[in-house]
């Protein structure tokens, strides 16, 4: 069985805030702030309740996401292109691997400075035979097929490229998936908030993610800044 994808939902599970929508006047608000999974994280299912009671004309997904389930991702994006609302992506951090397919059913895609965008080959996970291990090889080859193909639509880059990108485990940082044409611009915000964002998922199974988003940054010893306001405090009590 290939563990990947088990690895990658098993070290996100809690870490993120799972679907929540808002609405305001004529445009909804939907989170999806966690890993794509059914049984981890966020599902099909959670979308589809969430997009049954909104008939406004405009939807905002912002998106913060290490991924997940390849077939869960898609559903999630036939969800959203099936609903009459005008949608535009805002990636507040993160969209790797699925979530950067949730991006695709929108019409524009704003990505947030520090931020992050990868589009891998497709993963899932199961368990059987060698037949059943066949059919499941060849339905990630089809279903690779058409994420390039989308990414194709979106991009407007050769099918060959984006192909040797998504097997080489690509990360865009920002200005990179602007340039490549995945995302339309980049969102007016801190760098230090974005890269926060996406460093609150666990990203340890993924071969090539940026050290930015892997390593943690240091901790600010404050004990001087302590001991400094300390004697502060007894020089102004003293000349008191």
């Amino acid at each position: 069985m290939h563990r990947k994808l088990f690895n990658l939902a098993q070290a996100n599970t809690g870490k993120g805030a799972g679907i929540r929508a808002e609405v305001a006047d004529d445009t909804a608000t939907i989170y999806i702030y966690d890993i794509i999974d059914p049984y981890w994280g966020v599902s099909a299912a959670d979308l589809a309740k969430a997009l049954a009671g909104i008939t406004a004309a405009n939807i905002v997904l912002r998106i913060n996401s290490p991924g997940g389930d390849v077939f869960e991702g898609r559903a999630m994006m036939a969800q959203l292109v099936g609903h009459p609302a005008t949608i535009t992506a805002k990636i507040d951090g993160l969209a790797a691997s699925a979530a950067s397919v949730l991006a695709l059913a929108a019409s524009s895609v704003e990505i947030a400075e520090g931020g992050f965008y990868m589009i891998h080959k497709g993963w899932t996970w199961m368990m059987g035979n060698a037949d059943d291990l066949r059919d499941a090889s060849a339905l990630l080859d089809k279903v690779d097929a058409a994420i390039v193909a989308a990414y194709q639509g979106k991009s407007g880059k050769s099918a060959d490229e984006i192909a040797a990108w998504m097997k080489a485990e690509t990360w865009f940082s920002a200005e990179e998936a602007v340039a490549a044409g995945f995302c339309d611009s980049i969102l007016p915000t801190t760098a230090a908030s974005a890269g926060a964002n996406a460093r609150a998922f666990n990203l340890a199974v993924y071969d090539r993610a940026p050290k930015a988003l892997t390593e943690q940054p240091p901790e600010i010893d404050d004990a001087p800044r302590v001991r400094s306001l300390a004697r502060l405090g007894l020089y102004e009590r003293t000349a008191a």
